[in-house]
């Protein structure tokens, strides 16, 4: 089992936490104040991802402890969790 070192709780198990995609991604356009995006690019923002291999950016959500969101730093082949920050605090890689 993984074991995830949330920055409020401590370290605690894997399945205390849900996954919420890759914290890379931005999204494209529309309800920040820029041009909404084309239905072809809001498409490809919703559907299209990378699957990376080493190293990469997640989001993590800890639903049974503190509620908040995360980003841990995580490599796709070990499953080594380098850092883990509070999405707020602009942990986004």
């Amino acid at each position: 089992m993984l074991l995830i070192s949330c920055p409020f709780c401590g370290e605690r198990p894997e399945d205390e936490f849900g996954f919420g995609g890759d914290a890379s991604v931005r999204h494209q356009g529309g309800g920040d104040g820029t041009e909404p995006a084309s239905v072809e690019q809001y498409a490809d923002y919703l559907y299209l991802r990378d699957n990376p291999k080493g190293r990469h950016a997640e989001y993590w959500v800890h639903r049974y402890g503190c509620r908040r969101w995360l980003v841990a730093e995580r490599d796709t082949v070990t499953h080594e969790i380098f850092s883990v920050k509070s999405a707020s605090e602009g942990g986004t890689g």
